[in-house]
């Protein structure tokens, strides 16, 4: 009966792909709507699209599923003494045929789905439910892989587990992509894995390399691994680079332009570069504003940022509790102050709630929106609001959700900071902005009506060193205000540390 229910339940699997394929054509028994049938076509393809997606991340749990049973039974049937790396060779070769897959896409895919079937339960859950896709179940098994079996289940927990309390306007990992859940999932891991920060980065640091890779039509990739801060702040660099060389009279569009002066920077002898910090705050903490000038081909008109979140008794070395690095997420505490200490010549002042590390809301009535509020929009945001966009914060615009005049305030609740490509888009056609809050960006409501939910910043409540903790006064719902303030350069100390009542 096996094998013939299975051919059976295929059988009718292809049945209802026949039966949907039809209607997506418009060649169903009955349209979608009788008085619109083109927008009840439309209508019905996203239907269908979301129902897809469903059952494909279904099917992908039941390959996970099948391949591990696969495994299981080749192993057993194995003769008596086999190696056990020939034997594993052996099955990947097997399923990498069935699926005609590469050997190095084999080993991944079994690597995942045993991680699903033995330590991710409720991953598989969600994959058999549809509600998160394979992308999304291979980023929990890559950033579950170094995690003890306690680390993995909280991993899993903190993202799939309903009784997780989450904002009801924050999307869940499945409503955003999977390269956006990476984001979040690495973060996570940064924060609460059992060996710290600074001796991962050390050792990851050791590795730090550059690579060389042949393309199509006489062209080549370049790329390099190196420390977080000095990556994201020249590709902030060559961003600036390329946009002051824009012009009516530049034919180059700004992806060539970045390419160029990458390719000058590399090419001309002699030329150095210097980045520095560019800190904001938030997460309970200090922080900082500061740009770096170059030399040499990087016009020293150009500046390169970097922004970093740092809790202002990290910066103290009263703990290790990492910063965050906007663009790219946690790095040693040890980075942070090596960035202030070099570079930062200014600071922000942040009022944070101890309880959940959020910022607390600020208010302007007036149309422009200042340098403090856009460093407030990035907080909250930490990049373009808009469904799965990963433009960082440093180059995003601000704009007013309901306009100023319509009636719009210059407040934090009135205000997203969309890339320039999602702002024309709000600008141009039927998207639009929901409402956000003083912590929380807006989503976006589609053309067709449908309502896609913001993906939130992951705040934690700051770490406090015991001797903070055994001085500060019990006040339940206060809050803490941190101000960092530079003396003069490379002296900066810490100003004043306050804890009240909100």
């Amino acid at each position: 009966m096996g094998r013939e229910a299975v051919e059976k339940a295929f059988a009718d699997i292809r049945a209802a792909l026949a039966v949907l394929n039809a209607e997506v054509d418009g060649c169903g028994s009955e349209p979608f709507s009788a008085a619109d049938p083109l927008a009840g076509l439309a209508e019905g393809s996203l239907d269908i699209l979301a129902a897809a997606g469903a059952v494909e991340a279904g099917v992908a749990g039941l390959k996970a599923r099948a391949a591990m049973s696969y495994a299981d039974t080749a192993h057993a049937l194995a003769p008596l003494g086999a190696p056990v790396p020939a034997q594993e060779m052996a099955v990947a070769a097997e399923i990498g045929c069935v699926l005609a897959l590469g050997p190095r896409a084999a080993s991944t895919f079994l690597s995942v789905s045993h991680a699903l079937t033995t330590t991710l339960p409720l991953t598989l859950a969600a994959l058999h439910a549809g509600t998160i896709s394979w992308q999304h179940a291979r980023v929990m098994a890559d950033e579950a892989s170094t995690l003890d079996a306690a680390g993995a289940a909280a991993l899993e927990a903190h993202f799939l587990d309903p009784d997780t309390p989450r904002p009801a306007a924050a999307a869940t990992i499945g409503e955003m992509p999977a390269h956006r859940f990476k984001h979040k999932a690495r973060t996570w891991r940064e924060r609460h894995h059992t060996e710290s920060i600074r001796k991962r980065h050390t050792k990851a640091a050791a590795d730090r390399r550059v690579e060389y890779r042949p393309d199509q039509d006489g062209m080549a990739w370049l790329s390099a691994c190196l420390p977080a801060h000095q990556a994201l702040a020249g590709w902030n660099r060559l961003n600036a680079l390329a946009r002051a060389a824009q012009g009516p009279n530049e034919p180059r569009t700004l992806t060539q332009l970045r390419t160029d002066k990458f390719a000058e920077a590399i090419l001309t002898s002699g030329t150095s570069a210097t980045f520095h910090a560019d800190n904001s705050a938030g997460n309970g903490e200090a922080a900082s504003d500061s740009d770096g000038t170059g030399a040499g081909l990087l016009s020293p008109g150009i500046r390169a940022q970097v922004l970093v979140t740092v809790p202002v008794f990290s910066l103290m070395g009263l703990t290790e509790e990492p910063a965050v690095l906007d663009g790219f997420g946690p790095i040693p505490a040890s980075m942070a102050r090596d960035l202030v200490a070099h570079g930062a010549d200014s600071f922000h002042r942040v009022l944070v709630d101890p309880r959940d590390g959020a910022p607390l809301e600020i208010g302007r009535t007036s149309y422009r929106v200042t340098k403090a509020m856009r460093s407030w929009l990035r907080m909250r945001d930490g990049r373009c609001p808009f469904h799965g966009c990963s433009n960082s914060s440093l180059d995003n615009e601000a704009d007013h959700l309901l306009a100023w005049h319509h009636g719009g305030t210059t407040g934090i609740s009135n205000l997203g900071q969309p890339c320039p490509k999602h702002h024309r888009l709000r600008h141009t056609s039927g998207w639009t902005p929901t409402p956000a809050t003083k912590n929380q960006p807006p989503g976006w409501t589609s053309p067709t009506g449908r309502q896609y939910k913001s993906e939130h910043q992951d705040w934690e409540p700051p770490h406090w060193p015991e001797s903070a903790l055994s001085a500060m006064p019990a006040q339940p719902g206060g809050h803490a205000d941190y101000l960092y303030i530079p003396r003069s350069p490379g002296e900066e100390s810490l100003h004043r540390v306050l804890y009240g009542s909100s």
